[in-house]
């Protein structure tokens, strides 16, 4: 048989080198057609079709890789999706991985350039997860500030609101009770004019002493309504005793829980406290029906910090009637004023309504550093 002739060798190994590079081109654009295609539909993902997106991107791989479907799935095994960045010695734990048959790990593809295509395609799908991951984070961020603004600014409305209802409040009983006693007593003093230089004396005086000492319990009660003064000279437990007796002479059963020793705590956190004690009171007084067993219990170490217990036994507020306080926002101002009064120093506040009774706890989880000298 006669040898094939120098030219026809040459030939078939050209034959077969331009074979092998038009093989190699178009793997190249293959690679490069997997790129592009991932790369454009991921950068347009958005929250709404993501997931769409990210399942045609693995579909992608696998037709690159010659299989016909796959998966996404967050337990393995497969092509693990990554969240980018790099920590400290190992790469980031895969978040969700790519179920292609044949393929649990990028060594399993046999050509490298293929292999390193792969890998770039697996870490924009990461980078697109993540990208939507932190905008997602981002809304909610957004929509939990807008709607604390939102509350903040309703309840600073009903605070300007509560200050003039308040000052009406004083400006009444300043009109009805003290200045009307002041009246009496000024009338009294003056008797007659033709008596109005003489001495006060017998049953006149015992009257007009009486008048005096009356003024001043009008005027001390609504001073202390105000702010007791007890807060300020002996400290909390000192004006929580004062409201537990005030309700002690209102009918109210109270049992009173008080630590052996208050530590000095900032004014701040004293008038915080002392005021959600006086709302819940007041709502006590409003709602609960009349007397009925109240507990006010004040707790203080350093493991816990600080808990405030107001608790009635009252006719409590049933499943209707907390949904229609629900629907009508005034009738929850109280509770919302206490609770940003605990925001304010570090603290949170539960409301709880019960068919006995209602309860509410504020809650500071630490004790506070003494004010300063």
């Amino acid at each position: 048989m006669e040898s094939a002739s120098p030219l026809l060798t040459t030939q078939i190994e050209t034959v077969a080198e331009l074979r092998e590079l038009y093989r190699a081109a178009e793997a190249r654009a293959a690679r490069l057609r997997l790129l592009s295609q991932a790369g454009g539909e991921l950068a347009l993902a958005e929250m709404t079709n993501v997931e769409s997106v990210l399942q045609t991107c693995a579909g992608r791989l696998a037709h690159f890789l010659g299989r016909g479907r796959a998966s996404i799935a967050p337990q393995g095994p497969g092509l693990g999706l990554r969240a980018p960045g790099q920590s400290e010695g190992a790469p980031p734990a895969p978040f969700a991985y790519v179920s292609i048959d044949g393929f649990t790990d990028l060594s399993d593809i046999p050509d490298a350039e293929d292999r390193e295509a792969v890998r770039l395609v697996l870490e924009l799908m990461g980078a697109t997860a993540s990208r939507i991951e932190r905008e997602a984070e981002r809304g909610r961020l957004t929509a939990t500030l807008r709607e604390r603004e939102q509350r903040l600014e309703y309840v600073l409305g009903r605070l300007f609101t509560a200050q003039e209802d308040e000052r009406r409040r004083l400006s009444h009983e300043l009109h009805d009770g003290v200045a009307q006693t002041a009246t009496a007593l000024v009338r009294l003093l003056e008797g007659g004019t033709d008596r109005a230089h003489e001495p006060v004396a017998g049953p006149q005086r015992v009257r007009l002493a009486q008048i005096a000492r009356e003024l001043v319990q009008e005027i001390r009660a609504i001073i202390g309504g105000l702010r007791p003064t007890l807060l300020d000279d002996l400290g909390l437990s000192a004006a929580l005793r004062y409201l537990a007796e005030e309700m002690e002479k209102a009918g109210y059963s109270v049992t009173l829980v008080l630590p052996e020793e208050t530590p000095i705590l900032p004014s701040a956190v004293e008038t915080a406290l002392f005021r959600v004690a006086q709302e819940a009171v007041t709502n006590i007084r409003k709602h609960a029906g009349g007397p009925c067993p109240v507990t006010v219990s004040l707790t203080m170490d350093a493991p816990t910090g600080i808990t405030l217990r107001i608790s009635d036994r009252g006719r409590g507020i049933t499943p209707a009637e907390t949904a229609l306080r629900a629907d009508r926002q005034g009738m929850q101002v109280g509770r919302e004023v206490m609770h940003e009064r605990m925001l304010a120093i570090g603290g949170d506040l539960l409301w709880e309504a019960k068919p006995e009774g209602v309860c509410v706890t504020a809650h500071l989880p630490h004790l506070p550093l003494p004010p300063s000298s």
